[in-house]
């Protein structure tokens, strides 16, 4: 495993940025921005796919237009369909873990085996080949789980992270009963530091214990690991994390990330700049100088304990239409030009380690007790195609 001060060097090095001054906005942004467009290519090339006049260089076979799994946006979802899928994740709250209590303490329900994973997954799953193959299995791995082990109906929802200049303006939070629940109490506080960065970010409007929608009462069990938050977090009883230590969900949503740096524009520019996956996952995640990536800027709208430990992340439900829009913009890229795009995986596999092996389609994509069943071995070249099997769905 790789050791804490590595992985603190590695935080600093994605995460310490200069700042940008931005206007505010409010109210949602229009569907018809480029980066919509570009999602219609997306899903009109899928279906060209599908019916077999366009390829992806994967062999097709049960996966049809008809039998086709849709994920969709959260707001776009009916109140019966948000109901449904916030009913499923509390059900894997509340059902056992699978995994040994003597090496994983702190995994008390199914859902932190999900947590333990991406805990144990994080030093080959970042800034690797694997980032956006591993989180897609990920991903589907956690909707599998919500269907077949809690009889959810639906699919898995992603955040449009340029839908809502605000994001507390939108039926995520709005503390319904059948939102993602509200924002964490406001707790006066000074901001975050990210990495390196001689500034903080400017704090957002909570900071405290989520009161408000269907995880109000969520304990949270593992970590902290690398949390960056300005507010004390009790410590984990283990070094690695993995130790119980119930709290609150914390939450310090605001919009300095959503009115700046996850814009519609900015997407679209993103797909349309490189025909290179290394290039396009790279710059998915990594801030520069001029601007924090989509990655963070996705995760740190959220921030709070644990959706600001890098580690620990998917503590937070958030974290899961955080990185099914991830997967979506990935979706997004490849099925612009699904001959040339599809079949791309490059780059190291092991984080802050270039002379790594280099990633091939035929790596295992580890999901370990998180799997689907009879699902416990895939490749990446199992993972490229999300209409080829197993996976089967598309984004609307």
């Amino acid at each position: 495993m790789v050791s804490r001060s590595v992985l603190e060097g590695l935080f600093a090095s994605l995460l310490g940025l200069s700042l940008l001054t931005a206007p505010s906005f409010a109210g949602p942004i229009s569907k018809r921005a480029k980066i919509n467009d570009l999602a219609d290519t997306a899903l009109e090339n899928v279906h060209k796919i599908l019916s077999g006049n366009l390829t992806d260089g994967s062999t097709h076979t049960t996966c049809t237009s008809e039998n086709v799994a849709v994920r969709k946006e959260f707001g776009d979802m009916s109140e019966e369909e948000r109901a449904d899928y916030v009913r499923s994740v509390n059900c894997l709250l509340n059902t056992p873990s699978r995994l040994d209590p003597e090496m994983y303490p702190g995994a008390v329900n199914r859902y932190d085996d999900f947590v333990v994973l991406h805990m144990n997954m994080t030093p080959t799953v970042h800034m690797t080949a694997n980032f956006v193959h591993w989180h897609r299995a990920y991903v589907w791995a956690y909707e599998s789980a919500l269907r077949d082990e809690c009889g959810y109906q639906g699919y898995q929802p992603y955040w449009d992270w340029s839908k809502y200049p605000d994001p507390l303006e939108s039926v995520m939070f709005s503390g319904s009963d059948t939102s993602m629940s509200g924002n964490g109490e406001y707790i006066e506080h000074e901001g975050h530091r990210l990495g390196m960065s001689s500034d903080p970010v400017p704090p957002g409007k909570g900071g405290g214990c989520v009161q408000s929608g269907p995880f109000a009462n969520m304990t949270v069990n593992l970590g902290p690991v690398m949390v960056s938050l300005d507010i004390e977090v009790p410590a984990n009883p283990q070094s690695d994390g993995y130790g119980l230590n119930p709290r609150c969900i914390r939450r310090d949503i605001g919009d300095f990330f959503t009115s700046q740096y996850l814009l519609p524009d900015q997407l679209a520019t993103h797909i349309e700049s490189t025909d290179n996956v290394l290039t396009f996952q790279t710059t998915l995640q990594t801030d520069t100088a001029e601007a924090y990536s989509f990655h963070t800027g996705g995760h740190y709208t959220i921030w709070g304990d644990p959706g600001g430990d890098f580690l620990v992340s998917p503590g937070d439900p958030m974290f899961w239409l955080h990185h099914g829009q991830v997967d979506r913009h990935w979706w997004i890229w490849q099925n612009q030009d699904p001959e040339a795009r599809v079949q791309q995986y490059e780059g190291p596999t092991v984080m802050m380690d270039p002379s790594s092996p280099e990633g091939k389609l035929t790596d295992v994509q580890e999901l370990a007790h998180t799997a689907p069943q009879g699902l416990g071995v895939l490749t990446s070249g199992d993972l490229v195609s999300t209409t080829a099997g197993p996976l089967c769905y598309v984004y609307v």
